[in-house]
């Protein structure tokens, strides 16, 4: 059989299986997504390894994969691996230590599901909810939207002949129909599957790249000897530039606090014992996934690419393409769960935060639950729909204003929500105004980002700005930074606005357990 063919013939059996058993899943969970907290939040009984692999799928899409490995990986060398270690131990084992078990008790305490509703819970304000979620819902769908990505390169390397919309379409129908059937325990159920394929996949991809070069240390002397006069700081400790690298590492690993599909899992997770598995088991799991994929991504320099005229996102698929069969037909079931997982998390929440924080508190008329689950189906379709057209246009005409809002996202929503998640956690101090500040500065740091990309803004005239949004990468920290800086000054200056019901908000932290003898001695 032609190797083409083959190659082919391989994939769609692979995928023809993948998608199966999401289905499958997704009609075998539809008794758990009864009534909102079901739907929604798996009733707030989801154990400890489907919370870590929905925690970690949904932090590790195509983007990581094909972009961001390809990107950094070829811009930093083999230093890039730095980055997915930070996603593991600060954007997995810290975010699980510090907010893991205080979300979990504060959110079910005063009966919130979402992030915006915990703004508007914790700080007794409507207003805080109704702006959170229309930020919520302003830059998730540019993110879903650029999910779709990471495929077209691969997509496009295994069927040349048929249009990538086709693939795009599939993929988005798909996941849309598993999560409205079964809501979060058939998206957390398939997360957990796809990150065991994400796990096995990468392994693989790893070890046959390594292995079709020579080995590891033969690659390394490779790219050191084959790079010009600057080839070792591609296999030195901290690379090419160390400070684009550290800022890298802070966005990526940091702006996961901030962002309300992956603070989403805490709310679910089904005790503070779980809380403790899971941090375990959703740090080894980054640390293979994303180490992996950046590890990966920096033996990009052994190929002929032409970033210059293909971009960054051909790096992954031409160290791919000359591999067996069989290993590219893992890669593309790896790419498939990497993006449907984040894209499943990212539908359920924009659509859950739409309908619970934006429509239901302009009815005049408490909203029944039938009605509520209902709007929230239809808004899944319709965000599957809308990132999937705004993916296809994107792809085949390279609107810069998309391509640029997509980059801004995860910055406008870290920057705007991490530093008041946190401090509200932890602090009785932090008031109204300095949540509605942060709002504001991550939101209108971002704006002005997207306007310099754009071309829309000069800012060559400082230096201080130049640097601050050299992109969306560096605004993005300083959004974070700002943040965490400014709410609890702006407290201190507003102190008087200290919600009233405060510490009664923090008595869920002050409660004790009573067990009986044989429980407390493991008997």
């Amino acid at each position: 059989m032609d190797r083409e063919v083959s190659k082919q013939v391989i994939t769609l059996i692979f995928t023809a299986i993948f998608f199966a058993i999401m289905l499958i899943i997704g009609i075998r969970s539809k008794k758990h997504a009864q009534d909102v907290t079901g739907f929604v939040l798996g009733s707030r009984n989801v154990g400890p390894w489907l919370s870590a692999f929905a925690f970690g799928t949904s932090y590790f899409s195509a983007v990581i994969f094909v972009g961001y490995a390809g990107q950094f990986g070829w811009n930093f060398g083999l230093a890039s691996t730095w980055i997915g270690l930070g996603n593991a131990f600060i954007g997995s084992l810290l975010a699980w230590l510090v907010l893991g078990r205080r979300t979990r008790i504060m959110t079910n305490h005063i009966g919130s599901k979402t992030m915006p509703d915990f703004f508007g819970a914790r700080f007794s304000s409507g207003g805080l909810k109704i702006a959170a979620s229309v930020i919520t819902f302003i830059f998730l769908i540019p993110y879903t939207a650029s999910l779709y990505n990471g495929l077209s390169r691969l997509f496009g390397m295994v069927f040349p002949r048929i249009d990538y919309a086709y693939c795009v379409l599939i993929m988005a129908a798909l996941t849309g129909a598993y999560v409205i059937i079964g809501g979060y325990m058939a998206t957390a159920l398939n997360d957990f599957i796809q990150g065991m394929l994400m796990l096995g996949g990468i392994i693989a991809v790893i070890a046959a790249v390594l292995i079709s070069n020579g080995g590891m240390d033969s690659a390394i002397r490779t790219i050191a000897t084959t790079n010009g006069e600057d080839g070792w700081k591609y296999v030195s400790f901290f690379g090419a530039d160390p400070v684009s690298l550290l800022f890298v590492v802070l966005l990526t690993s940091l702006g996961t606090w901030g962002l309300p599909q992956m603070v989403g899992k805490f709310y679910a997770i089904k005790n503070e014992d779980a809380v403790k598995k899971g941090t375990v088991i959703s740090t080894l799991f980054a640390i293979v996934v994303a180490g992996g994929c950046y590890f990966l991504g920096g033996f990009g320099r052994l190929y002929s690419v032409d970033v210059a005229k293909d971009g960054f996102d051909a790096v992954i698929p031409t160290m791919l393409e000359k591999l067996h069969p069989v290993i590219i037909g893992i890669v593309i079931v790896l790419v498939l769960s990497a993006s449907m997982s984040t894209l499943s998390s990212l539908v359920l929440t924009s659509s859950s935060t739409i309908t619970l924080d934006f429509i239901a508190p302009m009815k005049k008329k408490p909203m029944k639950e039938k009605g509520k689950m209902l709007l929230m189906r239809l808004f899944i379709v319709a965000f599957v729909i809308i990132s999937a057209v705004i993916a296809i246009k994107q792809q085949k005409s390279k609107n810069l204003f998309i391509a640029q809002m997509m980059g801004v996202s995860w910055g406008a929503l870290a920057g705007a929500f991490l530093a008041p998640f946190l401090y509200g956690l932890y602090s009785k101090k932090i008031t109204k105004p300095a949540v509605a500040v942060s709002f504001i500065w991550g939101v209108g740091l971002e704006i002005v980002q997207l306007f310099i990309s754009l071309k829309m803004l000069d800012v060559s005239g400082s230096k201080l700005l130049r640097f601050v949004f050299t992109n969306s990468l560096y605004s993005g920290v300083f959004a974070m930074v700002g943040g965490l800086i400014l709410v609890p000054i702006v407290s201190l200056l507003t102190r008087k606005r200290i919600p009233a019901n405060v510490d009664e908000m923090f008595s869920c932290y002050d409660e004790s357990k009573t067990v009986d003898i044989t429980s407390n001695l493991g008997k």
